[in-house]
Parts: C-alpha cells; structure tokens; sequence
C-alpha cells in the first residue's frame, strides 16, 4: 500500500495566518455547514480549546509542501467507561475531491484508537451535506440515526445524521 498523500499534526500558534487565510478563502464552501475560526481572536479560542484533556485540533496537511488541507478535530472526549469523542472536520475549498479528507479521518480513526485509547467516534452531519456523508460512509462510519435540531450553525438549529465508527479491539478495556 502506498503512503497517503497526507499527514496529521496538531494545530499550532504558528499555525495561525496560513489556516485562517485557508479558512477566509473557503467561507462560502463551508455554509452553512461549519463556522470554522475566521478571525485572529476565534483562532486564539480555537487553539486553546485544542490544549484542554478533552480536545484534539488536528491538521491534514499535504505531505508534497506541508500546507494545510483541512481539520479535523477530535471533540468532547470522554474517558472512563465511555472512551468516546464526537468528530469535527473541514476541508480548504482548494483541496476539495482530492482525496485528502479521506486519508487524513482514516488517520485520525486511527490515532483516536490507538494513540488516545478511544472506543468510538461519532459524527453529526447535516442531512443535505452529501459529500460528509459520503466521507464516513467511505471511511468505514455506520448510520445510527437521526438527531434534530441538534446544533445551532449559522444561526439557525439544524438536524443531523449521527454516523458512528467502534473499535472492536478485544484488547481495548478500560483504563485504572
């Protein structure tokens, strides 16, 4: 197998002008699905949010000149008997049908279950976001349902498709 055309890293301080005028430039691509940071202050917010035990801002970049592609962010991590985290993603509107959202979740999955010890990931997406949904579908992601009027983007509360990937992992229990 091939290596991916992509690598994950951690979102970084110096990560700022260069995923902020990514994110400027793909603002109408992303409505109204996401309101990724648009602004030096919101960067700020979201970097710092990205320090705390239970998020993870993480970066697809190329792996040809190391700009930034997209995110995905690994959310509301829960430790315990849950080992569970919802995921949040976007990709740079320059980037998009490239294949580089495929392999960098690909990436992630593995990351959250192998390195941060997670069970499950969960994903919520807008019935009409076609190409999310055909990501974690392609991506090994189960449809479990449906969650309505389940977050406020763009003003408005908006339904959701909650698709969801497990680690079957009979070695995964619990950590003391």
């Amino acid at each position: 197998m091939s290596e991916p055309e992509v690598y994950i890293r951690r979102v970084e301080k110096r990560d700022r002008a260069e995923f902020l005028e990514l994110m400027l430039a793909s603002r109408e691509f992303h409505q109204p699905w996401i309101a990724p940071p648009l602004t030096d202050r919101a960067f700020a917010h979201y970097h710092a949010r990205t320090r705390r035990d239970d998020h993870e801002g993480l970066l697809v970049c190329k792996r040809n000149d190391d700009h930034i592609a997209g995110v995905i962010n690994v959310n509301n991590v829960v430790r315990g008997s849950f080992l569970s985290a919802s995921l949040g993603y976007y990709v740079g509107a320059p980037f998009v049908g490239r294949g580089y959202m495929r392999s960098g979740l690909l990436l992630v999955v593995d990351f959250a279950f192998d390195e941060l010890g997670l069970h499950r990931l969960e994903a919520n997406i807008q019935p009409a976001n076609l190409r999310s949904l055909k990501l974690v579908a392609d991506c090994g992601f189960t449809r479990e349902g449906s969650s309505e009027q389940f977050l406020f983007i763009d003003g408005r509360w908006r339904d959701h498709e909650r698709w969801a990937i497990t680690d079957t992992r009979a070695t995964l229990r619990t950590p003391p």
